[in-house]
């Protein structure tokens, strides 16, 4: 109703400048007719333009009724909005526009999919000559072959978050949601990232109990665990510290939490570093940064309704911590 004033707003203007041209012209004219008359006109106009709004109203209201709740339209599928050459005319032009627009959708969707496909090939291509190139390894100098190892386990690295990426998109048709003892599962982790901790130096501490299970996907949870600790490794620096895993119950929540005695993460960082490619002022010293793993993580326990804290401060190192829930039942 609101809109439909609104939109006649300028004909009730133009016809009150014309009620106030009457008594004008009547002064004007000298003439001595009785003020009844000229009340009786305005008032017959008056009936005469309620009349006609009253009946352009009845003929637009759904028309006016859309505009006014877009939203409502748009779910309801661009319903018709009257019989009247203007209410058709413009369902006609929304049905353009949303024909065009599904069919945009459509295309991108399809150009998506064939880029993620090709991506994942390529991947799966690319995994071949590393496995050359590591068998290789064996007839070279120790030193050598540790130098080209570590380059190995970065393209590894990267080539695994790249394929981890492109499956976000079609998640609900990659994860299988299982009891997973959580001991099993991080020392599982540990040993797929060993060569990057004794290349290091760093010590690895799991305080985990054997009993202690979650409710996860057990593909996506080492993927969230290997981007963790693998942070943990890059942003530590020396030799002797130590990488700490432990784990309790809260409640009817599991609480993971991967602690490291690194350089630590600035206050004004903190809260961004869960946005995607971002690295922050510590990262652009650490070359292997990418910006994306904890992005990645982050993104992963929003599917799977974890959740991911991240405590830390500059030169005490970073506490990363994933929270289960409603796992009180799976312990033993």
């Amino acid at each position: 109703m609101r809109l439909f004033w609104r939109d006649q707003i300028s004909l009730i203007l133009f016809y009150l400048l014309q009620m106030l041209l009457i008594p004008l012209l009547y002064w004007l004219s000298g003439e001595n007719r009785p003020i009844s008359i000229m009340l009786y006109g305005i008032a017959l106009s008056t009936v005469v333009l309620l009349l006609y709004l009253g009946y352009r109203y009845v003929q637009h209201r759904r028309l006016y009724a859309a505009l006014s709740e877009p939203m409502d339209m748009l779910q309801k599928h661009l319903v018709s909005l009257g019989d009247t050459p203007l209410s058709e005319a413009i369902h006609e032009l929304l049905q353009l526009i949303d024909r065009q627009y599904q069919e945009q959708v459509n295309a991108h969707a399809r150009q998506m999919d064939q880029h993620i496909v090709f991506m994942n090939r390529w991947v799966h291509q690319m995994k071949t000559p590393l496995s050359v190139i590591q068998l290789t390894l064996k007839d070279l100098e120790e030193e050598a072959a540790a130098s080209i190892q570590e380059e190995l386990e970065r393209l590894r690295g990267g080539l695994e978050m790249v394929i981890y990426t492109s499956r976000l998109d079609q998640f609900e048709n990659d994860f299988q949601v299982e009891p997973l003892f959580l001991r099993k599962t991080v020392s599982e982790a540990v040993a797929e990232n060993r060569r990057l901790f004794i290349r290091r130096g760093i010590k690895v501490d799991v305080q985990v109990d054997d009993n202690l299970a979650v409710y996860s996907d057990a593909k996506w949870l080492m993927f969230m665990l290997a981007q963790i600790l693998t942070n943990a490794v890059n942003y530590t620096s020396g030799t002797g510290k130590t990488v700490t895993l432990s784990a309790q119950r809260v409640g009817t929540d599991t609480i993971l939490d991967i602690t490291d005695q690194g350089i630590g993460i600035s206050p004004e960082d903190l809260k961004r570093v869960f946005n995607p490619y971002f690295t922050g002022d510590r990262g652009r010293h650490y070359h292997e940064s990418t910006g994306m793993g904890l992005y990645l993580v982050r993104e992963i326990c929003n599917r799977l309704e974890h959740k991911v804290d991240i405590q830390s401060r500059l030169g005490d190192g970073t506490r990363v911590r994933l929270i289960f829930s409603n796992s009180d039942h799976l312990q033993k």
